[in-house]
């Protein structure tokens, strides 16, 4: 497992995510590229991210769905 994956996942999905996403096929796809562009860049594998959810598909399209900005700073 890793921890490093999941984090940045988190971290990612929290500061990347636009509230105007749309939860449709290609929004899913760039965004999922996007993720994968910005981990490479900092030294973390695919697989790192990979192992840590059963459908990254899914988990973005979730975080699309329930988007909660959180309480406002």
């Amino acid at each position: 497992m890793s921890t490093r994956g999941i984090d940045f996942l988190d971290r990612w999905i929290a500061n990347n995510i636009p509230e105007t996403a749309k939860a449709d096929v290609i929004s899913v796809d760039e965004l999922t590229h996007k993720l994968f562009a910005d981990a490479k860049a900092i030294g973390i594998k695919r697989e790192e991210i990979d192992e840590e959810v059963t459908s990254l598909y899914r988990t973005i399209l979730d975080a699309i769905v329930h988007y909660d900005p959180g309480i406002p700073e």
